[in-house]
């Protein structure tokens, strides 16, 4: 589980670089800007200040702790219900997060070996079991430093191909994008319906600092680096190199953009954004830069997480609630049988995805603002209060869950409410604050409780006897 605390820390970054570019980045990231413009981008400029944060806070408190499950402190500081919260919470996210991999994996490849999405789902998904299930955690870093390796090859084969292609070459990319507004990061405006700079900004924190602070994908990475500078250092090289790489998936997309409006016939009738990419290297690479790609968009699948998930499973369900003096040799078949059935369910996440006509990165962030569940909230709290108690954060809990709920359910009942003349309670926010505006519920509300809670107590406090009546009762 934790590959004996021997990693060096570039290893382990460029296993946090692999694990942030999976295939929801190599396909919808294209798909994204060929369809809009740069403001999903923002997402990557927020990296530097959330790296900070979590290199100061959050990899020193996991590092003393020891802790291998990211949310044993959630039971230390509030209960077992919450140590329990999070758990759910991260394996819906990371059953999500697996599903949309091997969706958009499948999606790439069948125009290009002519097998069914389902079938690919479901090779791809075996696939992405057996390593982790043999090689644990010390596997899927090593894994992943290859797949950065293969990742930035292919990215940058791929930016080159789409830029020779282009008739008048950069220059005329650049005049095309700008006149159709293809490089703006969003809006200016402080409103939150849309996706706005401003929301991506805080979209962008949010999610950084979650996956850095609660995420036990990080969090068990940095946990095997040799040191504690080699923790920080990896956070860091994972963090820098994410920009650059997602910089160069959004001008794919817009030099895509530009190269089918000179040649609009080359493109299929109706084709969904995010199949454009794979469409282009299906039919316009030549086979040895096509096989280099499909290699990049494989091994951008290959982080699995299967192994944190087996991880989480093992230290905060079986041992906490089925038998908590598992031995090693029990310990390592429950990893395995909880790493197989993880895997198994993951393809059934990505069957489920199959046929779906949103684009997939806002689907992906919409899922992971649901399940996510305003963790990162939680966290904040036990770090920020020493106040608040197992009730305040199951109060604050409770209310983020409801807050979420509204936001997600009332948009898709929007129709229905307004007919019934409840169109005021329809969220009026963008899909990408559920995470923002969740976990700051919980912050809020716990922070809020705790400090009532002991306004309360101090007020009912019965002051203490003067010494002269105390000594006259004594002698009495």
């Amino acid at each position: 589980m934790s590959a004996g605390r021997s990693i060096p820390g570039w290893a382990v970054g460029m296993s946090i670089v692999g694990s942030y570019i999976s295939s929801i980045s190599f396909i919808a990231n294209p798909g994204k800007a060929y369809q809009g413009n740069w403001n999903a981008f923002v997402l990557a400029v927020t990296m530097p200040l959330a790296a900070w944060i979590s290199v100061k806070y959050f990899v020193p408190f996991y590092r003393r702790s020891g802790q291998l499950s990211a949310y044993e402190h959630f039971e230390v500081r509030f209960g077992p219900w919450a140590r329990t919260y999070g758990v759910v919470c991260f394996l819906l996210t990371q059953f999500a997060r697996l599903g949309m991999i091997l969706y958009l994996l499948a999606l790439a490849l069948a125009p290009l070996i002519g097998l069914e999405v389902s079938t690919i789902i479901i090779i791809s998904g075996i696939a992405i079991t057996i390593y982790p299930l043999f090689g644990g955690t010390e596997g899927v870093i090593w894994t992943g430093v290859v797949q950065s390796c293969v990742l930035v090859a292919g990215v940058a084969l791929c930016g080159l191909a789409v830029v020779m292609q282009i008739s008048g070459g950069l220059p005329e990319l650049f005049q095309v994008a700008v006149a159709n507004h293809k490089f703006s990061l969003g809006d200016m405006d402080l409103g939150v319906t849309q996706s706005t700079f401003w929301v991506m900004v805080l979209f962008g924190l949010v999610t950084h600092l979650q996956n850095f602070g609660i995420d036990q994908g990080y969090i068990q990475r940095y946990a095997t680096a040799k040191s504690d500078e080699d923790a920080a250092r990896s956070v860091w090289m994972g963090g820098l190199c994410f920009i650059p790489l997602s910089a160069a998936f959004f001008f794919i997309g817009t030099a895509l953009f530009v190269l089918y409006q000179q040649r609009p016939s080359d493109l299929p009738p109706n084709i969904k954004s995010d199949a454009v990419f794979p469409h282009f290297i299906g039919s316009q690479l030549p086979p040895g830069v096509m096989g280099l790609v499909l290699a990049a968009i494989f091994s951008a699948a290959m982080d699995s997480n299967l192994n944190c998930c087996a991880t989480l499973y093992l230290c905060d369900i079986h041992r906490r609630y089925i038998h908590p003096d598992a031995g090693e040799k029990e310990s390592m078949r429950v990893l395995h049988y909880s790493t197989l059935i993880m895997g198994m369910l993951s393809i059934c996440a990505a069957l489920a995805m199959v046929g779906r006509q949103r684009n997939a990165l806002d689907v992906w962030w919409k899922l992971s603002g649901i399940f996510s569940g305003g963790l990162l909230g939680l966290f904040l709290l036990g770090l920020l209060s020493r106040r608040a108690n197992s009730r305040h954060a199951a109060i604050a809990v409770s209310a983020g869950v409801i807050v979420i709920v509204w936001m997600t359910v009332t948009p898709m009942a929007s129709g229905y409410l307004s007919s019934q003349g409840l169109g005021w309670f329809v969220s009026p926010f963008n899909d990408n604050l559920i995470i923002v505006v969740g976990a700051l519920t919980i912050l809020l509300i716990g922070l809020t409780a705790s400090r009532l809670a002991e306004r309360q107590t101090r007020e009912v406090r019965i002051d203490p006897l003067p010494e002269s009546v105390i000594d006259q009762e004594l002698s009495t």
